[in-house]
């Protein structure tokens, strides 16, 4: 698995008057991640692949232990898969702020940078940070540190905060809020291409919660299966174009995962107040519009501080931080939602614990045939103009998706074949 960093490269193939190819190359060197978990104890996991991402690391522990525990048949009480949900929301929090107000927003205001923008946007630019920090600090508080959390284990925490220690963050948290509430009216107001795609959406569903640790994956269309069952829809392929693997539903094609996704399939999970604030913003139930994304990420940041508000107001400390594992030759799944979209892991595990083999897909993987189909969309248009209007638009498409922060944050390299 290559981890999305650095520069992306952009080949356009135009004919006949339209783009009849989009091939995104993602040429980091592959990192091994999978590889380097063979032959490790169980608990090891949790701390190695938090290192995959340093902006979501909840999200790669939170699949590991989900799965390890599946294999062990362990069923964490209440209280301790609450305190996960809170690490969740930290990580929402801290990881839609940054994308929406410093990776995002300068696309539709015409800025090159955040820095630009926030000579006339400032508050929005410190508005912005400062729900990064308050995402950063719930991070800090439940995992120990606030970049590749530390206090995560198979069966629990190592560590279980005080009630006290949650309570001193809700008042920050409802400040919090108050600055996403706006961030979602600022964002919904920008000028949005009138651009739309038939996506197949791919998310967990809960009976009763939007979704962040567990549910069935559905989709759009027909399927509705346990997590363990991933493989008998999906497959990944190598391309020769990019080190990292497309993911793809093995029945049709490509699909989309992430905010949009989790918004159209979960929307009657939202708590009311969110609900109502979409619609304000008019904004439905679904949308299909790539570049409005930035608007359901700010609705879910929202989502996110109401979720740890009440979690934090319910929390009564649980007798133990942990619940006792005991090792066993398996197979298990886990999958979580990402703020880029569900994250899905296997362990084949031996009987003294240890790895056999690992498999982890990304939400960058599982997007990115979507990635390269909404390219050639939105490039078609634009065959005769300049080749630096060509990139403009293709970078700000690539950014609807916020597939990494450094993919986000550097420019294409762009080339034009045209026949």
């Amino acid at each position: 698995m290559a981890r999305v960093e650095g520069e992306g490269a952009l080949e356009l193939r135009i004919g006949g008057g339209r783009v009849t190819s989009a091939k995104l190359s993602i040429f980091e060197p592959p990192r091994l991640f999978e590889a380097l978990l063979q032959g490790r104890g169980y608990a090891e996991v949790p701390d190695i692949v938090a290192r995959i991402c340093g902006i979501c690391p909840v999200a790669y522990q939170m699949s590991a232990v989900h799965a390890l525990e599946n294999a062990f048949g362990i069923r964490l009480p209440d209280q301790l898969r609450a305190l996960r949900r809170l690490l969740y929301c930290g990580e929402w929090i801290e990881s839609h702020a940054l994308h929406v107000v410093m990776l995002h927003a300068p696309d539709f205001l015409g800025y090159p940078d955040a820095i630009a923008m926030a000579k006339v946007h400032g508050e929005i630019v410190r508005h912005g940070l400062a729900l990064k920090q308050a995402g950063n600090a719930l991070i800090r508080l439940l995992g120990g540190r606030e970049i590749h959390p530390v206090n995560v284990k198979v069966g629990g925490f190592y560590r279980l905060p005080e009630r006290t220690e949650l309570l001193a963050f809700a008042a920050g948290l409802e400040a919090a809020r108050e600055r996403a509430v706006e961030l979602v009216r600022w964002v919904a107001a920008f000028p949005f291409p009138d651009f739309e795609r038939d996506y197949e959406f791919v998310a967990l569903c809960h009976p009763q919660e939007y979704p962040f640790n567990e549910g069935r994956l559905v989709s759009s269309a027909d399927i509705d299966i346990e997590i363990s069952a991933y493989e008998t829809e999906f497959v990944e392929r190598h391309v020769p174009h990019s080190t990292a693997l497309q993911s793809l539903i093995r029945r049709r094609s490509a699909y989309l995962v992430g905010p949009l996704a989790r918004y159209a399939m979960n929307f009657e999970r939202l708590p009311e107040a969110v609900r109502a604030l979409a619609r304000e913003v008019e904004l439905g139930p679904v949308c299909r519009n790539p570049f409005r994304s930035i608007v359901v990420r700010a609705l879910e940041i929202v989502f996110a501080c109401d979720e740890a508000l009440r979690l934090i107001a319910a929390y009564a400390p649980p007798t133990r931080a942990a619940v006792p594992v005991k090792p066993r030759e398996a197979i298990g799944y886990g999958c979580t939602e990402a703020p880029r979209g569900i994250c899905w892991h296997r362990y084949d595990i031996a009987a003294d614990g240890a790895i056999r083999s690992a498999r982890i897909v990304p939400p960058t993987s599982q997007n990115q045939a979507s990635m390269e189909a909404d390219l050639a969309a939105i490039a078609t248009p634009l065959i005769d103009a300049p080749d630096d209007v060509i990139r403009e638009h293709c970078e700000r498409s690539i950014r609807n998706y916020d597939p990494c922060i450094s993919c986000a944050a550097h420019f294409l390299t762009l080339a034009v074949d045209r026949l």
